[in-house]
């Protein structure tokens, strides 16, 4: 490797604070192989391109949503091919599908996390006006 590419290169406790994940939350996901780093240095060291990153990024975005490990991997592997401009009509078509289905479901899931932050704020409004500390305005 030379030292162009050791640059290019992140180390994991640079890649998890770019991506606001744990260092064993990190490794784990390459055990699994969910997100393999690019390279090792020479010592074995885990060594990560931008398109890692990137690819941490959207797990951690899925993670607050309730994806599963599965559906992540199926995601990455759906952008990889919708990536590939060698991919076929059909191998395309049906990574659109798995997109779209992520889509619909990153989108209820939000819907239910707001309302899940309205009642929190209700009841702290709630809290609030019963607490004796408080002034009264």
């Amino acid at each position: 490797m030379t030292e162009d590419t050791a640059r290019a290169h992140l180390q994991i406790g640079q890649v998890a604070e770019r991506t606001e994940l744990s260092i064993k939350t990190i490794r784990h996901y390459d055990e699994i192989g969910l997100v393999t780093p690019s390279e090792r240095s020479a010592g074995g060291f885990r060594l990560y391109t931008e398109a890692d990153v990137e690819r941490l990024l959207v797990i951690r975005r899925m993670k607050p949503l309730g994806f599963t490990l599965e559906q992540m991997r199926e995601l990455l592997e759906a952008l990889d091919v919708l990536a590939d401009p060698a991919s076929g009509p059909q191998a395309r078509a049906q990574a659109s599908s798995v997109v779209r289905r992520c889509r619909t479901d990153a989108t209820a899931s939000c819907e239910k996390l707001r309302r899940q932050l309205d009642y929190a704020e209700e009841f702290t409004g709630f809290l609030v006006a019963r607490d004796p500390a408080v002034p009264k305005a």
